[in-house]
């Protein structure tokens, strides 16, 4: 028997009225935290050791393939073509007007004390002992390296140099050793040819602008130079030369990520290739002092 109480409809449940959180988005978390300055020191310090220890290993496998079988021999002389007689110019112009620069300052200081005529003494030695091998490595250093790190990055990133691998060859012999040997012969080259223009563009400005003939120019400046002077600066070509092409290879064989990396890879090149042949310089000048001391 059912009573009015059973027949009242029961009310539904009342709705929840809790809102859901709403869902967080990227905008709204909190910035991230700079790292802290210990943890930057150490990421590069790993960055760089990791650097040389590749540097490292490809230049010691350049040194053992640079001796096997068979010799890259067309190879190299178009490397010595495209880095060393390409490169004529820019180390034309630049040891040209460098020698003018030089011939203005040093008359121009010197005759205030009456000492003109040693110009020629003091030009002879510095673009013999320094600014010939040095300047010439770090201009020509830069278009060289630069050019080498497009090239063998631009081979990384479209992957030629794994294929080179699946081959079977050897890409530091096919591709490091023809650039290292080249640039170890023409930079001696370049230098000499930079010392004669330096020379030529001083030995100008001073019979033109400052009346000293160019035969007491010359023979002045060619009683003060040595042998020893003449190869204390000229021995560092070699070795700047190596630097040239080893820190142009490392780089572009380590590039990837496209056209962004070979253009990150070029510049990272030039920065370090004239970096490193000012410190090469100041210790091969030390050497050259210790084993080849002027008279």
């Amino acid at each position: 028997m059912t009573t009015e109480r059973d027949k009242t409809p029961t009310a539904p449940p009342p709705a929840s009225t809790s809102v859901a959180p709403p869902s967080m988005g990227a905008s709204s978390l909190p910035p991230r935290a700079a790292p802290p300055l210990l943890a930057t020191i150490n990421d590069a310090v790993l960055a760089f050791i990791e650097h040389l220890g590749q540097f490292g290993r490809m230049t010691w496998g350049a040194l053992v393939a640079m001796f096997e079988r068979p010799l890259e021999v067309r190879s190299t002389l178009y490397q010595m073509e495209s880095l060393g007689v390409r490169s004529a110019a820019i180390a034309s112009v630049t040891a040209l007007f460098v020698g003018m620069v030089m011939a203005v300052q040093f008359a121009i200081g010197l005759q205030k004390f009456g000492g003109m005529e040693y110009t020629g003494r003091i030009i002879g030695l510095s673009f013999s002992r320094e600014l010939a091998p040095t300047l010439t490595a770090v201009i020509v250093g830069g278009r060289i390296g630069a050019g080498i790190a497009a090239e063998v990055g631009s081979m990384a990133v479209t992957e030629q140099i794994d294929a080179i691998r699946a081959l079977g060859a050897n890409p530091v012999k096919k591709l490091v050793v023809p650039r290292l040997l080249a640039s170890i012969v023409v930079m001696p080259v370049l230098g000499a040819f930079a010392l004669v223009l330096g020379f030529g563009g001083a030995m100008l400005i001073c019979a033109t602008e400052f009346g000293i003939p160019a035969g007491f120019f010359l023979r002045t400046a060619l009683s003060s130079v040595t042998f020893m002077d003449y190869f204390s600066g000229m021995y560092k070509t070699p070795f700047f030369g190596a630097i040239i092409a080893l820190v142009g290879c490392h780089f572009g064989l380590i590039t990837r990520g496209g056209t962004e990396g070979v253009g990150q890879s070029t510049t990272r090149t030039v920065v370090v290739t004239s970096i490193t042949i000012l410190i090469a310089d100041f210790f091969l000048t030390k050497m050259s002092i210790l084993f080849f001391p002027s008279r």
